[in-house]
């Protein structure tokens, strides 16, 4: 579900391009996921009916949380790059409307489908994709993760996916998928690099992203925007490769990947001398310090999905998910 926003629909915090779900309080059980040295047997991550389990029980908990503006109600089950878009949008809802979302329509998640890697050491994580009364036709994508065996299940990434682009996946006789390394050297781009090679893209162009609208799209409206009447803007983008937000990859039928990654990028606007600044509504002022006089430098966080090829060959990034998380004026 990417939305490439511009400055105007940053401030409204189109609440669609921010929402999500996510699983959570999964447990491997006797059910044929007993873990004894959770870090060196390979096992799968988890059972499928305890994922969908989780499923209802975050999709309650997140309702809770966007009906209140309350990050604290779905804190145990976000993390990551679409925790931290979360925990904004909810903090900027906040400020606009102290009393809870006035507009709330809980999330309803249906048909949902269960990828589950069979892999050894932490952290352990599957994907879920499903239907939802939001978004259209769009399947919402998630992945879920735990470091530890007492740890609680929680969402890191989540984009919407035209049913279509949703792969199949390498899965051995039991249904169980393959997780691929991020050091993996059999793609044309090793995971743990793809966050790195993508924001190079943004910044310098190349042959390594196929055209799309999240690739040579996104550069040609970078370059369109970046001068407005009495405002310009610029744009730096930062990998983010480590901890929750590190990319995990789900080999493809296929023999490529998909692979959910993160990065984050700055976009800052500045007034012409002598030109008032645009006027900024509340829910970007929730989430801003310093005083706005001539320039604001928004940051966004943003989660992508890509088609990794085997071999070599362009990555095809699919889909991304992107929210404002902080700001800063000047």
């Amino acid at each position: 579900m990417s939305r490439d926003r511009g400055p105007r629909r940053l401030r409204r915090l189109d609440r669609s391009a921010l929402i999500a779900a996510s699983l959570t309080a999964l447990s491997l059980t006797a059910s044929g996921c007993v873990v004894v040295h959770g870090e060196k047997e390979v096992l799968p991550s988890t059972t499928r009916a305890e994922a969908a389990k989780a499923l209802q029980q975050f999709t309650a908990a997140y309702n809770k949380a966007d009906k209140a503006y309350d990050s604290s109600l779905d804190a145990g089950y976000v993390k990551g790059a679409f925790g931290a878009i979360d925990e904004a949008r909810l903090k900027a809802g906040k400020a606009v409307s102290p009393d809870g979302n006035a507009a709330h329509t809980p999330l309803e998640l249906s048909d949902p489908k269960f990828t589950i890697p069979k892999k050894a050491g932490w952290p352990r994580w599957f994907v879920a994709d499903a239907a939802a009364n939001k978004g259209g036709t769009a399947r919402w994508v998630f992945v879920f993760s735990r470091n530890s065996l007492t740890a609680p299940w929680e969402a890191s990434y989540l984009t919407l996916m035209a049913p279509t682009d949703v792969p199949a996946f390498k899965t051995d006789k039991d249904g169980w998928a393959e997780a691929v390394p991020a050091n993996s050297t059999e793609l044309a781009v090793a995971p743990e690099d793809l966050s790195k090679d993508y924001v190079d893209f943004l910044k310098d162009g190349g042959d390594t992203f196929a055209d799309g609208r999240h690739t040579s799209g996104w550069r040609a409206k970078r370059a369109k925007d970046a001068v407005r009447p009495g405002l310009v803007r610029q744009f730096i983008d930062e990998p983010l490769t480590s901890g929750d937000f590190a990319p995990l990859a789900l080999r493809t039928k296929d023999g490529g990947a998909l692979v959910f990654f993160s990065s984050r990028y700055y976009q800052k606007e500045t007034a012409a001398t002598g030109t008032a600044f645009p006027a900024t509504d509340k829910a970007v002022l929730a989430l801003t310090t310093g005083e706005i006089k001539q320039s604001l430098t928004v940051e966004i966080i943003s989660n992508g999905v890509a088609l990794d090829p085997k071999g070599s060959g362009k990555v095809q990034v699919l889909g991304r998910t992107q929210g404002m998380t902080s700001a800063k004026g000047e």
